[in-house]
Order: C-alpha cells, then sequence, then structure tokens
C-alpha cells in the first residue's frame, strides 16, 4: 500500500491560513517551473492536493491568484531592498551597486514570476487589483524616494527631474532583466559587467563629488 497521503487526509491538515499560503507558494514554484501560461486554479490544487472549490474560496478567479502571486512578488523585492538600503557598514556607492547586482539577480533566478510582476499579463489591460496596487506602487516610489536622497547627497544628477530620473535608473534596470530573461544576453560573464556600467552611467564616483 502507498504511503503518499490522500486528498482528503491532506486537506484535512489545512487551517484556512495556510491553505492560502500553501496555494500562493505552490503558485510561485509552478509559475517559475513552467511559466505563466501553465497555471490554473485546476492545476494548483490538484498539486496542492485540495478541491478545486477550496482553492476558488481563495482567489475567485486566475488573474485574482496572478495577481496574489505577483503581490507577493513585490513584497519579496521590497524586503530584499530595504535590506541593502539598511546596511550601515555599507558606503552609498556601494548600496546603490548593490542594488543594481540584486535587482538584476531577482529577475534571473525568477524570471516568470519577474514576468508576471511587471509584465502585460496583469498590467496591460487593467487586470491589476487594489491590493497589487496597494504593494507594487509604493516599491517605485521607494526607489524614487531613494534617488532623491542619492541626488540631495550629489551622488546622482541633482539638475534632473527626481520622477524621470527613477523612471529612467529603472527602465535601464528592467531592460537589461528583460534581455538576459529572453535570451538575449545569456553569458553569465558579462551580467555583472553590464551592471557594473549601470551604475557608472547614473552615479557620481563619491571622491569626484
Amino acid at each position: 500500500m502507498s504511503n503518499e497521503p490522500t486528498k482528503t487526509m491532506r486537506k484535512s491538515n489545512y487551517h484556512h491560513g495556510d491553505l492560502r499560503t500553501s496555494l500562493l507558494k505552490s503558485a510561485t514554484t509552478m509559475i517559475n517551473q513552467a511559466g505563466i501560461e501553465a497555471l490554473s486554479l485546476r492545476k494548483l490544487a490538484e498539486q496542492v492536493g485540495v478541491s478545486r472549490t477550496a482553492a476558488y474560496h481563495h482567489f475567485k478567479d486566475k488573474n485574482d491568484l496572478l495577481c496574489s502571486v505577483a503581490t507577493q512578488g513585490f513584497v519579496q523585492w521590497q524586503q530584499e531592498c530595504e535590506s541593502i538600503f539598511a546596511d550601515k557598514n555599507v558606503s552609498d556607492m556601494n548600496k546603490y551597486r548593490n542594488f543594481v547586482h540584486g535587482y538584476i539577480r531577482f529577475a534571473i533566478n525568477n524570471p516568470s514570476l519577474y514576468e508576471l510582476m511587471f509584465g502585460r499579463v496583469i498590467w496591460k489591460d487593467n487586470n491589476s487589483t487594489q491590493t497589487l496596487r496597494d504593494v507594487a506602487y509604493p516599491s517605485f516610489n521607494y526607489q524614487v524616494k531613494m534617488t532623491k536622497i542619492w541626488q540631495a547627497k550629489g551622488l546622482m544628477a541633482q539638475g534632473e527631474n527626481t520622477l524621470r530620473l527613477a523612471q529612467i535608473t529603472w527602465g535601464a534596470l528592467h531592460g537589461l532583466a528583460r534581455l538576459i530573461i529572453d535570451g538575449i544576453y545569456g553569458d553569465a560573464e558579462y551580467i555583472d559587467e553590464m551592471c557594473e556600467c549601470i551604475v557608472n552611467t547614473f552615479m557620481v564616483p563619491e571622491n569626484q563629488k
């Protein structure tokens, strides 16, 4: 007899909050392994070992599920970002350097999740939920805030509009991330060099202020 627990047994092991967490975790894994198109509430329920009804209790449809996964992605990235800038043992220049390398590393390590977070599936046709917008917009606003601080310290061009400068620097990061994810720049040997080029392009070296 197989030792594999039946679906009925596995369902009984979940508490209300635990099931949502497990569904989101499994959905994120499925997206990273097989892409956004491969995910459905039916497949997710089968993967976790619960009924579709149980899955629909937490997510009203696939778009709601995708927005919830993207929300978790933004939370994860924001935590990493704040950790980088909170390091008191690193200079401001190196904090930005770590931010650039960290952003690209996050995208490379989570290609399908990154595509979901910043791609057309959610944003093109205004399919984002309010919960997602409440997390995603502050994530970019945080970068605007940091850009303003760097400008005040003379580490970024002080004559440029802060919002536009933040948009352009993010555009450079996003463009590089997409080129790597799409396989156009697939040689890992040059990724660090390109990250350094972004740092050198937008930051004023501390010894030249």
